[in-house]
């Protein structure tokens, strides 16, 4: 056959699909449908909640997650009741949000309302020290210090107790309502429920005194806003932590999303390492497979690791925003490693960068200090020290002053200059303290004070209440002569006459 005929045998199909192409398009229409297909009325729109069954677990992340659950929780419920001796007429309590008294206090820092930059601060160390743990580890915020996640583990906890373990739970549940099921469920809720009443009554301990407070509360004598929040955080928690769970974490919190753009492939994820897991087989199958040379992996596919997962997730799937990196599973495929002889670490913190790794025969790389973890810590470095030097530089004591506008100045029958001033004295701490007011700048100058100085003269004598603020009008007269238009830079200084540091505001003295 001539080399032409080959070719044109070749062309035959292309040309018949080529030919089916344009009668599919000869006979459909020029204008599209937009007429919307008819929905089924078997299939739901939205898929129905499936109640998770967490399976108890041991192992190294479950006992980091006990020792943080513990800890954490017991920082929130007992906190309020430590004690912090700060002198006298002020309050003993080492953590106390002062509402009335304008008052945050942390131990030895105390911030007041016009600070509103520390919280500022503390904000951008938050999110600093967010992304930071997420560069490293990913979501380890999620897994073990995250709110939702500790309270949810401490109903799964009380839940296991009462009705049993993952399959006794099951078993129960698929059982018609007996006497026993009732007191299991009705126990099980009374807990809960003690549990998020403590909680939000440990919330309001932070702003009062926790021992009054809690006597008040007991006696019915507390006031209205404090059962009310009581009774909104009691709601919440055992709303969330109680039915919610895993729904808060899937469809509610937006970190996942944020952490799921911020992440890259040197963040150490919760990892199933599917280059020694697949393919997968059971035991028997997979010595069958070996026998005949054939490749099996690790994996048996007994699904311990999505029973013991607080949120359903199977981690052999891949990256998924409902896994919130708590560990579990590995623990959980740890123990089955152990108990078929096999290497334990199916699952662990690894990267798909050290997957592909070992697959091509190389070894497996961590960088932990790279540019963006660098930043984090650096950001977190200068911020925290910002903090720090103003925290350890700030005065209790605050001085304003303001210049008359009108007249900026005048001139008296002796033909000296006067210059008027409202001056603002500031004392935050809760003492009475008397203060000295000085001005420098004009050599000479005359100060009175009108405003009932306790002391009055060259350097006058200002008392200020505890916790008050105190304005006072300051007359300047310049016994030198000032040369025409000119402004002349003073400074106003006030010291404690107990001792203490000088605070100054500086202003312009003004001539013709």
């Amino acid at each position: 056959m001539c080399p032409g005929c080959d070719i044109a045998l070749a062309m035959q199909p292309q040309q018949h699909a080529l030919a089916a192409l344009v009668d599919d398009a000869a006979r459909t229409p020029l204008i599209p449908s937009f007429e919307p297909e008819q929905p089924d009325d078997d299939q739901p729109l939205y898929a129905a909640r499936r109640k998770i069954y967490p399976q108890r677990v041991s192992g190294t992340y479950r006992r980091v997650k006990w020792a943080v659950l513990f800890v954490t929780l017991g920082i929130y419920y007992l906190l309020p009741f430590v004690r912090w001796d700060r002198g006298p007429n002020a309050p003993a309590q080492a953590v106390l949000i002062d509402f009335p008294n304008r008052r945050f206090y942390f131990f030895f820092i105390e911030i007041w309302p016009q600070e509103f930059y520390y919280l500022t601060g503390l904000l951008i160390l938050a999110a600093m020290g967010l992304f930071l743990m997420n560069a490293v580890a990913g979501r380890v915020w999620c897994g073990y210090l995250c709110p939702q996640t500790v309270w949810t583990d401490l109903f799964q906890t009380i839940e296991r107790w009462t009705e049993g373990d993952r399959r006794e739970h099951l078993q129960r549940d698929r059982q018609p309502w007996t006497l026993d099921r009732v007191a299991r469920a009705g126990t099980k809720h009374f807990l809960w429920l003690m549990v998020a009443w403590w909680t939000g009554g440990a919330w309001v301990l932070y702003f009062a005194d926790a021992p009054t407070l809690v006597r008040d509360l007991a006696t019915f004598q507390a006031p209205l806003i404090a059962y009310v929040f009581i009774g909104l955080l009691t709601f919440t928690t055992y709303t969330l932590a109680g039915w919610m769970r895993e729904q808060v974490c899937v469809y509610m919190c937006p970190w996942p999303r944020i952490q799921a753009a911020l992440t890259d492939e040197y963040a150490l994820n919760v990892t199933y390492r599917y280059d020694r897991g697949e393919p997968r087989a059971s035991l028997k199958k997979a010595a069958i497979l070996h026998e005949q040379g054939l490749p099996a992996g690790d994996c048996i596919d007994c699904l311990q690791c999505v029973h013991v997962c607080p949120t359903g997730v199977d981690i052999r799937g891949g990256p998924n925003l409902g896994c919130i990196q708590c560990g579990l599973c590995i623990d959980a495929c740890d123990a089955v490693m152990e108990k078929i002889g096999r290497p334990r670490r199916l699952i662990a913190y690894d990267t798909d960068i050290n997957i592909k790794r070992r697959q091509r025969g190389e070894a497996a790389s961590y960088s932990v200090v790279r540019p963006r973890t660098v930043l984090y810590a650096v950001i977190i470095g200068l911020v925290a020290a910002v903090m720090t030097y103003a925290l350890a530089t700030r005065h209790n004591d605050a001085v304003s002053v303001l210049h008359d506008r009108n007249p900026l100045f005048v001139r008296l029958s002796d033909g000296s200059l006067r210059n008027a001033y409202a001056v603002r004295i500031l004392n935050k701490s809760l003492e009475e303290k008397m203060f000295v007011l000085s001005v420098t700048g004009l050599p000479d100058a005359d100060i009175d004070v009108i405003g009932s100085p306790t002391f009055s003269g060259p350097n006058p004598l200002i008392e200020v209440g505890p916790d008050q603020s105190r304005e006072v009008r300051v007359l300047v007269t310049a016994r030198e002569r000032i040369a025409p238009g000119a402004s002349v830079p003073i400074t106003f200084s006030i010291v404690p006459i107990s001792g203490g540091t000088a605070v100054s505001a500086g202003d312009h003295f003004f001539g013709p």
